[in-house]
């Protein structure tokens, strides 16, 4: 893949043959990074799993301590008066039939779905369009409930879904270029504790083989694992 002059220039600050501390290699990311505007900064986990076998295809939701800084938007598929929790609670969408229709016919305007159980059962037919997306409403990241007010507030402050993909990695935004070095790396830790927490009992050897983190259109940043305080 062709660099652009500016992306040259920022590797030029990236030894990539050294692993960063956290609060190092966040600190030489906000340097390395270019873009004119408020860029999103990633962490990625390349894990030594197998995503095939149930019990190490890891998914959930984490509230990251500081947010992400990301405007998110949020949808919710309920009735009546847990529609209107919804809304009162800060959602930007909320509803059942009307709502239904509209991913049918495309729409997707939302960033996060989250439903009350009794209308899985209809989402469900909607499996093929809002799978591949990542968007349909999971018990397991807590989106499936009846605690409809608690969840989109905790949505709409920064709370993050994540799941493997198909080689075992997990990528997720940590918040912005804009953010404090300081709080850049505590949402970092708090990610790194929750992956370690979620070591599949039978894996041998090396559970996390790298870690790096970049912000939209930066070099990646290797971060060596043994300056986290959890990583062991």
């Amino acid at each position: 893949m062709k660099r652009g002059k500016k992306y040259l220039e920022a590797a030029k600050l990236v030894d990539r043959s050294k692993k960063y501390p956290i609060a190092e290699a966040v600190e030489l990311l906000k340097k390395t990074s270019y873009a004119k505007f408020d860029a999103t900064v990633e962490i990625a986990f390349r894990l030594n799993i197998d995503p095939r076998k149930a019990e190490q295809n890891l998914r959930g939701a984490i509230s990251l301590p500081n947010g992400t800084g990301r405007v998110v938007r949020v949808l919710v598929i309920a009735k009546d008066a847990k529609a209107k929790e919804a809304l009162a609670a800060g959602a930007d969408y909320a509803g059942d039939v009307e709502y239904l229709e509209k991913i049918k016919a495309g729409w997707f305007e939302f960033d996060t779905l989250i439903a009350t159980p009794d209308m899985m059962g209809e989402l469900g037919k909607l499996g093929r369009i809002l799978g591949p997306k990542g968007l349909m409403p999971n018990p397991k990241t807590g989106t499936v409930t009846m605690e409809v007010e608690k969840t989109v507030k905790e949505f709409k402050a920064g709370k993050v879904e994540y799941r493997t993909d198909k080689v075992g990695n997990i990528a997720l935004p940590i918040g912005k270029v804009s953010f404090d070095a300081e709080k850049l790396a505590e949402n970092a830790q708090e990610l790194l504790n929750t992956i370690m927490k979620l070591k599949p009992q039978a894996l041998k050897g090396t559970y996390v083989k790298s870690i790096f983190v970049s912000s939209t259109m930066s070099p990646g940043i290797c971060i060596d694992s043994k300056t986290f305080s959890a990583a062991e």
